[in-house]
């Protein structure tokens, strides 16, 4: 797993996970987002995210700011970025109404304030984005790849120019987000990637990674045996 030649960010908003995934030696930094903090039940934002912050102290965490409004989001991103210094602020590329955030962006990174700027899916956004932060400040810039991929584009030529053009920036960090499988991550450490952020259900897979297709097939049919069985299902 140390070998993967990309740093695996878990992703989610389960404390007993987010631990279990610290602990598993595997892991070198986590993020979150409203609607997986929502999906958890959460209702005390803040004071999750400080409970998760006592218990991991030594790996990047990235919080999502919530307000649509700049002046709002701004205060919102300085209060995140006070709770730690291992915290990243998530800023989406643009406002609701579709209008890049970029001053925001450049504002904050000046002011030495750590980002992760989330839900991009363009190249033009990528360049934009990079444009604006900081060469001073650590950053990520967080691409959508699986969304690009849900569209029939294939994500890997965005972000395969995406990381030669990041390189201009020593510390900014291209992170592909949204990925459906284990392939995913072969595919963002091959484009250049430096992060590829992993939702549990695909952590859980990770001893999937160079087993025998042989040994693979097999299991699969000895499944559809046992569950056949199990069932109690006759043809004759």
């Amino acid at each position: 797993m140390k070998d993967l030649g990309i740093k695996l960010y878990a992703d989610g908003a389960d404390l007993k996970d987010m631990l279990k995934w610290y602990n598993s030696g595997i892991i070198s930094g986590f993020t979150t987002n409203p609607t997986l903090i929502r999906k958890a039940g959460i209702t005390n934002y803040k004071g999750f995210a400080k409970n998760v912050l006592e218990e991991i102290k030594d790996m990047p965490i990235s919080f999502e700011v919530f307000s649509d409004d700049p002046e709002i989001m701004e205060k919102e991103a300085r209060e995140i970025s006070s709770w730690g210094k291992n915290v990243y602020v998530k800023i989406p590329v643009t406002f609701t109404n579709g209008i890049a955030t970029t001053n925001l962006i450049k504002k904050l990174s000046e002011d030495g304030i750590k980002l992760n700027v989330t839900a991009i899916l363009t190249f033009n956004q990528v360049q934009m984005v990079l444009h604006y932060l900081s060469k001073e400040t650590s950053s990520i810039i967080s691409v959508f790849a699986g969304r690009i991929a849900d569209t029939g584009i294939n994500p890997a030529d965005i972000m395969k120019l995406s990381s030669l053009v990041i390189k201009k920036n020593k510390n900014c960090e291209l992170l592909w987000a949204s990925p459906r499988g284990i392939y995913d991550i072969i595919q963002a450490r091959n484009c250049g990637c430096d992060i590829i952020t992993v939702l549990p259900e695909i952590l859980k897979k990770l001893p999937m990674l160079g087993k025998d297709l042989n040994e693979l097939s097999l299991d699969t049919v000895k499944m559809f045996y046992n569950d056949a069985k199990e069932a109690g299902y006759k043809i004759l």
